[in-house]
């Protein structure tokens, strides 16, 4: 596939079993060892998952400033599906919109899963701001932090 306008993405094949990465993604205690590219890290995590559910996390940088990332999930398909938005909080409060997420997972057979994890940006501005904060290594360092922790479950 190709980016589309204003889309940025990972495409990867993980080392991992999707039901792994999926766990990994929706268990708390498990999204705070890997969803911040390291020194980075997430001190907080708060979800309900459900379509309209809230979400909260919690971002701190080395220098230990917090980075408090709201949104709200708009679809979840268990081990196939997630997207979510910061365009909206809990309660369909609006909010700021930068992006909206999707992550896939589909099997790629031998335990493996193509892992494909898309920012699509309401405008051009926000994708290159998003492009030049690190987006490709970023997301693709946290997609190895995610499969390394997804072997060890």
């Amino acid at each position: 596939m190709t980016e589309q306008i204003h889309e940025l993405f990972i495409d990867l094949v993980l080392d991992a079993p999707r039901e792994k990465l999926y766990r990994c993604w929706t268990q708390p205690e498990l999204l705070k060892q890997w969803f911040a590219p390291k020194p980075w890290t997430i001190t907080q995590v708060q979800q309900d998952l459900r379509p309209g559910g809230g979400a909260t996390v919690v971002m701190r940088s080395p220098e230990g400033q917090d980075f408090p990332n709201p949104g709200v999930f708009l679809e979840i398909v268990p081990n196939e599906k997630i997207v979510f938005t910061d365009a909206f909080t809990a309660g369909w409060k609006p909010a700021g919109p930068f992006f909206v997420a999707e992550t896939t997972f589909q099997d790629a057979g031998n335990g493996k899963t193509r892992y494909r994890a898309v920012a699509r940006h309401w405008t051009e501005e926000a994708k290159q701001q998003h492009e030049k904060m690190g987006f490709h290594e970023g997301w693709t360092q946290c997609a190895r932090q995610l499969e390394a922790l997804a072997k060890t479950i």
